[in-house]
């Protein structure tokens, strides 16, 4: 959408955290004077300013109907707003507006998991190869005010998440698509829902644009294949690698890696710059993050583990054989398949597995328990309701050479705020209980 388009409309900001509040910061500059609706579930919200109508509390989705434009933030889903809304309306976004507006260049990378570490070594890559970049979208940086210092030579390496590629209308010059599983399907009608929203970061793009994938995951290989980019399949060779230190676990990481490095090449960034940048990367924090070791036990954090493909590549990084403890379990979305996860537990030498219940944890348990065999005890398995419990139990339960993993294969609405809370909630008992003068 064109910024000229909002001049004379009614604009609506449906939810007010971290991109709604960036979005009425932008209009506001744009439109000093423009009165603008301000909608959230949450009846706390702070929007007592000028020119502003707020609509706060349960009820607060029948505002839209009263305005043209309606700016969704990506957590509130479609099918939750459709009931409240006409065709004569326009339902818009961050994403779709900076993507009309902004005159550079967008790398955009999406999968439904590495996104965030791809993203932000990408990042690091243009940075140390000299290109004046921005590392923004769902890794958590909003987007819209950067408009204003936008330049034609500016390039934005922008995470994007399935919300956010909802209903987009345009795709980015370079394009990163890394993996595909079922996720977030109580925000969507269906899983072909989520196919198709994650296509749109390639189904835009021209022939003069790139489109850089996993041609391993076959639902990725099946929309490249009808994508007019220029196609490059991430590389299965990592000879590049050879010989630097990458401060990352687990193969899949390598895959991650191998395809900022195809990004920093199409960009014609030394090897040299390429290699400096991979050695200094910073791992980001609740994706396979080691805390530390405590009274002789590893502590593994992947609190940003939500789906159980996800949970499978954790325990391939640390080896079956040294994970002995792994806690899981989380909030319940509906229809996800954990068969593969429950086998892979039952083929690994755990010991005891520790859930987050209520939630996934009881699905989780009832299909290890289906797939059990003569062949392999069961692991012994506590339900708790709270982190301080779970980590508790590790300790009382992991021996000392043996690895405690936070791996929770769902998405942490159950019991906590955000995969942010669980992880750190995680990481503070940890370090807690590991004190040897610590009883309790």
């Amino acid at each position: 959408m064109k910024l000229k388009e909002l001049k004379d409309k009614s604009v609506l900001i449906l939810g007010f955290s971290r991109e709604g509040m960036d979005s009425f910061k932008f209009l506001r500059k744009l439109f000093p004077k423009k009165i603008l609706g301000i909608a959230d579930r949450n009846e706390n919200v702070k929007c007592q300013m000028s020119n502003v109508k707020c609509y706060l509390g349960k009820n607060y989705l029948k505002a839209l109907k009263n305005y043209d434009v309606i700016i969704k933030s990506p957590g509130i889903s479609p099918k939750v707003i459709a009931p409240f809304i006409s065709k004569r309306q326009r339902i818009t976004s961050q994403t779709e507006i900076f993507f009309e507006n902004f005159p550079g260049k967008i790398i955009g990378i999406t999968g439904t998991k590495g996104k965030g570490t791809t993203s932000s070594l990408i990042y690091r890559i243009l940075k140390e190869g000299g290109f004046k970049a921005y590392l923004v979208g769902n890794i958590e940086k909003p987007v819209l005010s950067t408009l204003f210092k936008a330049k034609d030579d500016d390039i934005f390496v922008y995470e994007l998440s399935s919300h956010q590629l909802y209903n987009l209308k345009r795709s980015c010059q370079i394009a990163v698509f890394l993996n595909l599983f079922a996720a977030h399907l109580d925000y969507y009608k269906n899983f072909r829902e989520y196919i198709n929203a994650k296509a749109n970061i390639t189904r835009y793009q021209a022939n003069r644009d790139y489109l850089i994938f996993n041609s391993q995951d076959k639902l990725v290989k099946k929309i490249a294949k009808s994508s007019r980019a220029k196609k490059i399949p991430i590389p299965t060779s990592y000879e590049y690698l050879t010989n630097i230190r990458i401060p990352l676990i687990g193969k899949f990481n390598l895959k991650n890696v191998m395809a900022a490095v195809v990004v920093g090449e199409l960009l014609n960034i030394p090897k040299k710059k390429i290699r400096e940048a991979i050695k200094s990367f910073k791992p980001l924090p609740h994706r396979l993050e080691f805390i530390s070791k405590y009274r002789g036990i590893e502590f593994y954090n992947d609190s940003l583990a939500t789906v159980p493909q996800a949970v499978e590549a954790a325990l391939e990084a640390l080896e079956n054989n040294k994970v002995k403890t792994l806690i899981l379990g989380g909030y319940d979305r509906g229809s996800i398949d954990f068969a593969s996860l429950a086998k892979k537990i039952l083929e690994s030498k755990i010991r005891t597995l520790i859930f987050l219940s209520p939630g996934t944890a009881e699905i989780i348990w009832q299909k290890i328990l289906s797939l059990k065999t003569k062949r392999r005890s069961l692991p012994e398995a506590f339900f708790v309701s709270s982190m301080k419990e779970a980590v508790k139990l590790a300790y009382q339960k992991t021996k000392k050479g043996e690895t405690c993993l936070l791996s929770p294969a769902s998405p942490s609405f159950n019991l906590f705020r955000d995969y942010k809370e669980r992880g750190n909630l995680f990481k503070k008992y940890v370090k807690k209980y590991g004190k040897k003068s610590y009883s309790s």
